[in-house]
């Protein structure tokens, strides 16, 4: 299909937040395109647990669970570095389902409602004059009335832009790998586990087809100091909780190599740039610990696309629909980014992750207040 070269509304990045939003602009009759630079479907670093308040979103953009007989999850462990384990239940809970999965099947809804997908896309830049952006990429310069940036963790705009985020030096905020496998391994499908490590943490929960995700999250130094090796460091530091060696030598690898992402920023970000929403990981990336990150770039798509919609009827202006995505974004979901950012200090550390957690276990009020803060209400 030959490309259109004008649209209503241009989204770089082909994620959940890209993908709800194209499918919502679609709905309403906006001509659409997104550009994604993989080409579906295809596996990502993510953890793979979304929480039930993104369910009946879901279901209205067209997303059919019944379809794969999903586990759903309700019981939450987490263990110190030791292998102590602790047990917590998840009052709303969440479901399992791999980014493969998921993202195939919203692109797939997509496109059937007239999205323009372009994949094997990547942007090279994104600009806007004369209220237009041009959106340059390896498929020629298309132009749009709007724009959003739904791209993952870090990008190549995000350096030509200069956000601020890129400008610091390496911290305990902004300098992690994560890890991804997919696993056959005897876990309970009701449960999310959380092991703690030696500066790092590693999450399991089952997906459909009897599979399990295995996600850790760790810094760039831990890596460096075991010689660039991931199996080395697994061995060598992970493997000091005996809850994750167990799970290391006795399930199935479906993966020949994991998955691994570098340079993952916790640090705070902006919802607008240059003129640009900033919607999911590219708005502010939240620590796995704390936050249901997918969940979150779901529910931003919406706040944006509510203004986006606004605006492209005439009732507010540019700057208020920028404003009123920013103001709405950080009312949704700094307590959860704060949280998170608390947490992720606590966790990796021996002494202060035991405390955590046993203070967590002996005070329940305490316990359900910080889980709940990881979960918010249906959009």
């Amino acid at each position: 299909m030959k490309a259109e070269t004008d649209y209503d509304i241009a989204i770089a990045g082909g994620g959940l937040a890209g993908l709800t939003l194209a499918i919502q602009a679609a709905d309403a009759g906006y001509k659409t395109v997104l550009f994604e630079k993989e080409r579906y479907p295809y596996h990502k670093v993510c953890g793979e647990y979304i929480s039930l308040e993104s369910l009946p979103f879901l279901k209205r953009l067209g997303f059919n669970d019944n379809a794969y007989e999903l586990p759903v999850i309700n019981k939450l462990q987490l263990s110190d570095v030791k292998g102590k384990l602790y047990s917590f239940d998840l009052p709303l809970g969440g479901f399992g389902i791999s980014r493969y999965t998921l993202d195939n099947a919203l692109y797939d809804i997509a496109t059937k409602k007239g999205v323009h997908v372009l994949q094997n896309t990547k942007v090279q830049n994104l600009s806007f004059a004369n209220e237009k952006f041009t959106a340059e990429s390896n498929a020629g310069n298309l132009t749009a009335k709007v724009a959003a940036a739904t791209y993952g963790k870090r990008s190549n705009l995000d350096i030509k832009w200069n956000r601020s985020f890129t400008q610091k030096k390496p911290d305990k905020l902004n300098n992690y790998i994560g890890v991804k496998y997919h696993i056959r391994y005897a876990f309970p499908r009701q449960n999310i586990a959380l092991h703690n490590f030696s500066n790092g943490y590693c999450g399991i929960s089952t997906i459909e087809d009897g599979k399990c995700c295995l996600c850790y999250l760790t810094t760039a130094g831990n890596l460096k100091q075991h010689g660039n090796s991931i199996k080395q460091m697994e061995q060598q530091v992970l493997w000091q909780n005996p809850l994750l060696q167990h799970i290391f030598t006795k399930a199935t690898f479906l993966y020949q190599e994991p998955l691994v992402i570098s340079q993952v920023s916790f640090n705070k970000k902006e919802q607008v740039e240059n003129n640009v929403l900033m919607i999911g990981d590219a708005a502010g990336l939240i620590t796995p610990l704390c936050g249901n990150g997918m969940s979150m770039a779901m529910h931003a798509s919406k706040l944006a696309f509510d203004n986006i919609n606004r605006f492209l009827h005439g009732s507010i202006s540019r700057k208020e629909m920028e404003d009123h995505y920013t103001k709405q974004w950080q009312q949704q979901f700094s307590r959860r980014l704060g949280m998170g950012r608390f947490v992720q200090s606590i966790f990796g550390n021996n002494t202060a992750t035991s405390l955590f957690l046993t203070t967590m276990n002996h005070t329940p009020w305490l316990a359900r207040k910080i889980i709940s803060t990881t979960h918010g209400n249906a959009f």
